[in-house]
């Protein structure tokens, strides 16, 4: 046996080891010490990191599934209250993700919407290759959809 168990750290051979992604849990902003492995035993992988897996999943399917007002739609979003304290992401490889991740972390909170979205990007060049890394801040918040404040002039007839 070559491989040992993240948990319980016994030695288990491959045919029987539960293996993990390395980055799984990308998302969270502090990985669990016992999540930060990639192999498992079986009993310890069906006790401990599946829950934990299957919590991460319906986390980020909730996730995918937040308002997110832009920073630029504050005539809708003013009169939202801003209780929880800005959360912020940095070294991402897109908007799209930078975006997801802070939704996640409403998520997390259980929170169903993102005020005061500001995501920005930053070129980086190394040797003759160019990347581009995307960091950005928002505000988790509860918004209630009926009170919400429609942008009049977005309508198609309005009073």
């Amino acid at each position: 046996a070559q491989l040992t168990c993240g948990i319980c750290e016994c030695s288990i051979c491959k045919s029987c080891t539960q293996f993990v992604e390395e980055n799984r849990f990308s998302f969270m902003a502090q990985v669990p010490k016992f999540l930060a492995h990639t192999s498992y035993c079986e009993s310890c992988f069906y006790e401990k990191v599946q829950p934990e897996m299957e919590n991460y999943d319906a986390l980020m399917e909730k996730a995918k599934s937040i308002s997110v007002f832009d920073k630029s739609q504050s005539k809708e979003t003013r009169l939202i209250k801003r209780l929880e304290e800005t959360v912020k992401v940095v070294n991402c490889e897109d908007r799209n993700e930078t975006v997801l991740r802070l939704a996640f972390f409403a998520a997390q909170k259980n929170l169903n919407s993102l005020v005061d979205v500001e995501t920005t990007s930053q070129k980086v060049k190394n040797g003759s290759y160019q990347t581009t890394i995307w960091s950005g801040t928002a505000v988790p918040t509860q918004v209630d959809d009926r009170k919400l404040l429609k942008d009049r002039s977005l309508w198609h007839q309005p009073n």
